[in-house]
C-alpha cells in the first residue's frame, strides 16, 4: 500500500506543536531542567498521538478499503467467469462485468473498461487495473489470468480457478483471525498485567528497599538501588524498567499482529498501541519516566 502526505496531517502536527510548546510553557521549570507538575510527560505522549493521529486513522481505513477491494474482486471475476461461460470473449466479458456496483473497486473496473473500449491491449490494461488497487491478492489474481489469455489457456477454467483461490485465501485469513482472536486478548492482558507488576515494584516495594539501603548505609551496607536518579555508584531502576516495559510492549505487539494477520505491518500497529498506552500508564501514575 502506498501513502501520500496529505495537507491535512498539517492539523494534527499543528495541535501537537502547540500542545508541546504550551506544556513545557506552563508545567517545566527551565531555570532547574525540571518539569514541575506530574502531567508533563503524559502530556508530551498525548501531543506526540495527537501529531500522528490522522496517519493511523488514514491506515486503519487503508486497511478496511484493501478488505472490501478483495471481497469486491471476487465478485468480479464471479461475473467475469459466468460470461465467459455463456460463450462471450473475455473483453467483452469485461466489458460486461464493468456495468454492475462494486463499490471501492468501481472506479479501477471503470478505468479497465475505458482502456478495453479504446483498444488498449488487454494485459496491459488488466496491469494498470492491478497496480492501481495496490492489493497483492488482486496483483496475483490477475497476473494468473494475463498469463492464461496470453498462452490460449482455458480462460473459463481460469477463472475458475481464480475464484475457489481468492475465496480459500480470504478463508484462510477470517480462520486465522478468528483463531488468533483469544491469543491477541491473552497477550494484552499479560502485557498489561507485567506493567502492574513493574509500578508495584518501583511504586510500593523499591522505595523500602531504598529506605533500607540508606538505614543500612551508615553501617557499610548500601545495597545500591535507586529511582529516579541519585548518587554515583546507584542503579537507576526507573529508566531501566521502562525501558524493559517498552522493549517487551514492541516484540509483544509484533508476535500479536504476526499470529493474527501474518504481517509484521499489522504487528507494528498492535506494537505501536501498547507501547503508547504503557508509556501513558507509567507516566500518569509516576509522573514521570
Amino acid at each position: 500500500m502506498a501513502y501520500k502526505f496529505k495537507k491535512k496531517y498539517f492539523i494534527g502536527i499543528t495541535a501537537a506543536i502547540i500542545i508541546l510548546a504550551a506544556n513545557f510553557f506552563f508545567f517545566f521549570d527551565f531555570a532547574n531542567l525540571k518539569a514541575t507538575t506530574r502531567w508533563f510527560f503524559p502530556a508530551i505522549i498525548i501531543a506526540i498521538n495527537v501529531g500522528w493521529m490522522q496517519f493511523w486513522i488514514d491506515f486503519m481505513a487503508e486497511l478496511k478499503r484493501q478488505k472490501r477491494v478483495e471481497e469486491k474482486f471476487l465478485d468480479f471475476v464471479r461475473n467475469l467467469e459466468s460470461s465467459v461461460k455463456s460463450g462471450i470473449p473475455i473483453p467483452q466479458a469485461m466489458l460486461q462485468a464493468s456495468t454492475k456496483d462494486y463499490s471501492e473497486l468501481n472506479p479501477h473496473i471503470q478505468k479497465l473498461a475505458n482502456q478495453i473500449t479504446v483498444g488498449i491491449p488487454i494485459h496491459k490494461a488488466l496491469n494498470t487495473f492491478a497496480e492501481d488497487t495496490t492489493n497483492p491478492t488482486v496483483k496475483r489474481a490477475v497476473a494468473i489470468i494475463i498469463e492464461a489469455e496470453a498462452s490460449g489457456g482455458d480462460i473459463e477454467k481460469v477463472l475458475e480457478s481464480v475464484t475457489t483461490s481468492v475465496e480459500a485465501v480470504k478463508k484462510l485469513k477470517e480462520e486465522q483471525k478468528s483463531e488468533a482472536y483469544s491469543q491477541i486478548v491473552q497477550g494484552y492482558i499479560i502485557y498489561f498485567v507485567f506493567i502492574g507488576i513493574m509500578l508495584l515494584l518501583q511504586i510500593k516495594l523499591f522505595p523500602k528497599l531504598v529506605e533500607m539501603g540508606s538505614s543500612m548505609g551508615g553501617a557499610g551496607m548500601d545495597i545500591g538501588i535507586g529511582l529516579g536518579g541519585g548518587a554515583k555508584g546507584i542503579v537507576d531502576l526507573d529508566q531501566i524498567f521502562f525501558a524493559l516495559i517498552m522493549v517487551q510492549g514492541f516484540f509483544a505487539g509484533i508476535m500479536i499482529g504476526t499470529f493474527s494477520e501474518g504481517t509484521m505491518k499489522q504487528g507494528l500497529i498492535h506494537s505501536l498501541t501498547l507501547m503508547t498506552v504503557a508509556a501513558l500508564i507509567i507516566t500518569t501514575a509516576k509522573g514521570g519516566i
